[in-house]
């Protein structure tokens, strides 16, 4: 029990260490570092969202890219086109993205596994077909520049902290959700479905319900990249952006918390630097998954935590 509480503590001092670390780095670093590392909490946010239902739902979400689109278009097309506040515009963002987890879930949720992510593909590229022939109202292939962001986060620093502090608040509720009673009972679901039902759970809702938790944290993160960026484009909601995300949960470790969040970070700033070099970054990134997959099955995060688990374990057993 002490060495719990040991272990617990050293990692509130790590989580501690990190946070101050990225509320200090605007101070040291240039606009173009501050942007990178702002995109890596957006894209992290996003990955683990959708590692709600695929790491601890075991839910086969092939398109989670599309509520991370819709926050954003819903956000910059309520304050472009629908002229409310922006703070407006970030609030109804990720509830948009929300409702449509909802009513795609209603209509997928009663299939499993292959069949519920491959119906997903095709109403997720329902919505981005829609997105991407609206002209007038979307703005097509084109997308929507020069999105209005409140004069308070409009520099690059203010933008910057708003997305910290949000990111940090979503990740502190969905760990919260995740150890909660319905948390450990939609991993019950993903371990055993069929012994789940027979004690009386109810597995469709149970699902649906983190269904919509994970789009509206999807929708957030896309708000959070109209902050970063101003802009939003229809890619944002089509399906290879789907399979980054899932990669992204793969590379950090789909059975921890924070590993999307590490994954997330990793692919940024893989584009960032491989892409100076090379436009084939995403074959230096199926290379890397194709290592990951024959030597760290468990990503990078799960592939450490594995190892302190052993080592203590040892140590305890001494």
């Amino acid at each position: 029990m002490q060495k719990q509480k040991l272990l617990g503590s050293r990692s509130l001092i790590l989580v501690a260490l990190l946070l101050a670390a990225l509320a200090l780095f605007p101070s040291m670093a240039s606009r173009y570092y501050i942007y990178l590392v702002a995109l890596m909490m957006v894209t992290g946010l996003l990955a683990t969202s959708l590692n709600l239902v695929l790491g601890y739902g075991g839910m086969y979400q092939f398109n989670h890219a599309v509520f991370y689109g819709v926050g954003a278009y819903a956000a910059a097309l309520l304050t472009v086109r629908g002229g409310v506040n922006p703070w407006w515009g970030y609030l109804l963002g990720p509830v948009v993205a929300a409702a449509l987890s909802l009513l795609m879930g209603l209509i997928c949720v009663r299939l499993s596994k292959l069949y519920f992510g491959m119906l997903q593909i095709s109403l997720g590229s329902l919505v981005w077909a829609v997105v991407f022939r609206w002209y007038s109202f979307t703005g097509g292939d084109d997308g929507m520049h020069g999105v209005p962001v409140p004069r308070l986060i409009g520099s690059i620093d203010g933008a910057y902290y708003f997305v910290l502090i949000v990111t940090v608040v979503c990740l502190a509720v969905m760990y919260l959700i995740v150890n909660s009673p319905f948390g450990r009972v939609f991993q019950s679901i993903r371990d055993n479905p069929e012994r789940a039902e027979a004690i009386g759970v109810n597995v469709r809702q149970h699902q649906l319900v983190g269904l919509v938790i994970a789009g509206f944290f999807g929708g957030v993160a896309g708000t959070l990249f109209v902050t970063v960026e101003g802009s939003v484009f229809p890619d944002m909601l089509f399906w290879t952006l789907s399979l980054e995300i899932i990669i992204m949960c793969l590379l950090g470790g789909w059975f921890t918390f924070l590993g999307p969040m590490l994954g997330g970070g990793m692919v940024v700033a893989l584009r960032a630097v491989v892409g100076i070099y090379t436009d084939y970054w995403t074959m230096v990134l199926g290379i890397i998954l194709m290592l990951l997959i024959f030597f760290l099955p468990e990503g990078v995060l799960g592939f450490f935590t594995a190892r302190l688990g052993r080592g203590r374990a040892v140590r305890e057993g001494d």
